[in-house]
């Protein structure tokens, strides 16, 4: 540790959702050990939300044409995509778009439930060029982390169109290292991030919870959690805590991670609570990424 305090100074950056955070004094290299590692959590780490799905009446598949609409179905998912969206709910939630006459359809005409909040209100969506135009949406909003492709996705119903999804709140990070001073020393780190967001989430607030879940992580190091033969209600203590541990925290890829987790598959103990038959028919999971998931609670401890 460092006999002199250590500081965190924020400021706003030169663009809209941008943030500088200062990070001093760090003992030499550690500068770039806490920025790779803060930076990588930040650009594929963090939740966020994204619409999934969209549901457009009238339009059975995304190469149709609307009647009154300026642009194309194409057009008007590559709008949708652009929404920047706050929430933190469990299950997917809907928005909806009814609109008639001509206008210029915006974000702000999305209607929300009160757990959804749009960052960018004034993105335009679509036009509609005249009195008897109309567009019916309804978009499904779900959370995740990292991104989601339409096809992993699998088959939908029909008029069900399934949305490339970039779950992170982050946009870009960058860093650099300056040497400070501390006492007569002049060869310790400062560490200044310049992070951008979508707006759902401030950038000081992003590099916190990026720095939480490199604790969590780190932690399992530090106090791995093994069944070596202990007492047996310090080892029930020890798997009762890595039951708690959530589906995101095993290490699994995206897809199987996503897959889980819309089928209810929360925590490590959602899933050993399950047999394994019944995680094998999940949708986009098949005996390979079965295999996978149970190699990764063992990993952590768990006898399965």
């Amino acid at each position: 540790m460092l006999d002199q305090p250590f500081h965190i100074t924020t400021k706003d950056g030169q663009e809209a959702n941008e943030g500088i955070i200062v990070f001093e004094p760090l003992r030499q290299g550690f500068g770039h050990t806490l920025g790779v590692s803060l930076r990588r959590v930040m650009l594929s780490g963090l939740n966020g939300a994204a619409v999934t799905k969209i549901k457009i009446k009238g339009a059975t598949h995304q190469f149709t044409t609307l009647k009154g609409m300026n642009e194309d179905v194409v057009e008007l998912i590559l709008n949708i995509k652009q929404l920047k969206l706050a929430y933190t709910g469990d299950k997917p939630e809907t928005l909806s778009l009814q609109i008639t006459g001509e206008k210029e359809v915006t974000a702000a005409d999305l209607e929300c439930p009160a757990t959804v909040k749009i960052a960018n209100p004034d993105l335009v969506l679509a036009n509609l060029s005249d009195k008897k135009s109309k567009l019916s949406a309804e978009l499904t909003v779900e959370m995740g982390t990292g991104y989601l492709s339409a096809e992993e996705q699998g088959k939908q119903r029909l008029g069900i169109i399934p949305v490339d999804a970039s779950f992170s709140p982050v946009s870009s990070v960058f860093y650099k290292i300056e040497s400070t001073r501390v006492g007569r020393r002049t060869d310790y780190d400062k560490l200044i991030m310049t992070v951008k967001t979508d707006g759902t989430i401030s950038p000081k607030d992003a590099v916190i919870e990026a720095a939480k879940i490199l604790v969590e992580n780190f932690q399992q190091v530090v106090t791995p959690s093994v069944d070596d033969g202990e007492s047996s209600s310090g080892n029930s203590v020890g798997q009762s805590t890595i039951l708690k541990l959530t589906v995101e925290e095993l290490g699994l890829p995206t897809r199987i991670a996503n897959a889980l987790l819309k089928a209810g598959y929360k925590t490590i103990g959602d899933i050993v609570a399950a047999d394994k038959e019944v995680i094998a028919k999940v949708k986009n999971i098949g005996s390979k990424s079965v295999s996978n998931i149970y190699v990764k609670i063992r990993e952590k401890g768990v006898q399965v």
